[in-house]
């Protein structure tokens, strides 16, 4: 005899999910708001669509990080045009106070190194 359907469990019926297991979530919003967000997206190094952009939204508004950072490279390359920048500037200064100025300058002040999202948090 024959099995019956039910008992072939490895055979699912009906159209396979698309989303994983994250449950979709349904937002009305209006057509200036996708504009917006559109537009936020553009700017992102691989302009997301607009359902990713927005849950990069989300999450960058929940504290986490989602965007891809930099390149070494790219980030190697700014530190070094900071750097000559900050050497022109501060060439009457002796050369350990041109070090200390140079390593303020590029950590940032300390109110907004705890505010950034972007570095890990040092450990107390």
């Amino acid at each position: 005899m024959a099995k019956s359907i039910k008992d072939n469990l490895k055979i699912r019926r009906g159209r396979p999910t698309t989303g994983g297991a994250a449950p979709l979530v349904g937002v009305r919003m209006p057509k200036e708001l996708q504009a917006k967000i559109l537009a936020w997206a553009k700017d992102q190094p691989e302009s997301p669509k607009l359902a990713t952009a927005i849950r990069q939204l989300v999450e960058l508004g929940l504290g986490k990080s989602v965007i891809k950072s930099k390149s070494a490279a790219t980030s190697e390359r700014a530190k070094e045009l900071a750097s000559a920048t900050i050497d022109s500037l501060v060439e009457s200064a002796p050369p350990e106070e041109r070090a200390s100025r140079k390593r303020r300058l590029i950590k940032g002040p300390s109110e907004f190194r705890e505010a950034r999202i972007d570095r890990p948090k040092k450990r107390k």
